[in-house]
């Protein structure tokens, strides 16, 4: 998206300059990937986070099975929403610096409870890093 200019405006994004039929494509696949609830919960609840959460943090703070919060993580990955590393057993996502989500950052937040989730999640960190795992919550 080199030399396009995003801008938030309203509930809608202005870009600003000349943009080629490639570059409008590429923006048009990347805020698709946006368009799932789980998604922008999640890219919410990471940025939030700052520094990353590992796939299991996540899944118990958004309620939601692991093997489903990694599917949604894939796919925003792939877009370049999120970058991930590895950690031994642990996978750690965390949003990625852009001019595009800065735009959107101002109107994604985390719901009260996913945040408050979060704060107890994050609470059990032992020197910044995940040693729990997985909540077993019996869900599926």
């Amino acid at each position: 998206m080199e030399g396009l200019h995003i801008r938030w405006v309203g509930l809608a994004f202005a870009v600003v300059g000349k943009c080629t039929s490639a570059q409008m494509e590429s923006l048009a696949q990347r805020m698709r990937v946006l368009s799932h609830p789980v998604r922008l919960r999640s890219l919410a609840v990471l940025l939030r986070a700052r520094g990353g959460l590992c796939v299991c943090e996540l899944a118990d703070v958004l309620e939601l099975p692991q093997y489903t919060v990694s599917r949604h993580l894939k796919a925003l990955a792939h877009a370049g929403w999120v970058a991930r590393e590895h950690d031994g057993p642990w996978v750690y996502y965390s949003a990625v610096d852009s001019p595009l989500l800065e735009a959107l950052r101002p109107n994604l937040s985390p719901t009260a409870e996913d945040e408050g989730r979060l704060r107890e999640r994050l609470a059990l960190r032992e020197r910044g890093r995940c040693v729990v795992g997985p909540k077993d919550t019996g869900r599926a």
